[in-house]
């Protein structure tokens, strides 16, 4: 485990135990913390969800929580970054700190419209073709927590 996560990675009610695996073995290998928003479309000890994670699991840093109003009470940073394909602010001119916050709706139905239109400032796209309705859940989630991994690494490394 890990005292302080450099990056923590929530999923707003998922839907597909894999996707939630892969999100978690991206976690470790960054440090990152996963929050797990329910209810929860799968068991946490779902065989899917582990063969996802392999054997990464053990070393992951998680804690799932019962609603939306919970996650918040127990949120280190105030203002998450929400992830959405209608946000016009794309996730690179974002300027990410360490322990941030980073927000993915579910698979099917992506993050509440209320959530989204009280924080359009926080919320971030990934760019896709419109040929494509979205990225997987997993893959979105590893664009952008590298991107922020980027960001602090190199503001970390900056003479002064």
């Amino acid at each position: 485990m890990i005292d302080e996560p450099l990056l923590n990675i929530v999923l707003f009610q998922p839907e597909i135990p894999q996707n939630t695996g892969n999100v978690g073995r991206t976690c470790v290998a960054i440090g990152a913390k996963l929050w797990l928003v329910r209810p929860l479309a799968f068991r946490i000890d779902d065989a899917h969800l582990r063969r996802a994670g392999l054997d990464y699991w053990q070393h992951l840093e998680w804690e799932a929580v019962d609603d939306w109003r919970a996650l918040r009470d127990r949120l280190p940073i105030p203002e998450p970054w929400y992830f959405t394909k209608t946000a016009t602010r794309l996730y690179t001119n974002a300027s990410y700190t360490p322990s941030d916050v980073l927000v993915f709706g579910s698979e099917t139905q992506g993050l509440p419209k209320s959530l989204l239109e009280a924080n359009t400032e926080r919320s971030l796209r990934i760019p896709i073709r419109p040929q494509v309705r979205s990225l997987n859940l997993a893959s979105s989630v590893a664009v952008a927590a590298y991107e922020a991994l980027r960001q602090i690494e190199v503001c970390a490394n900056r003479p002064e």
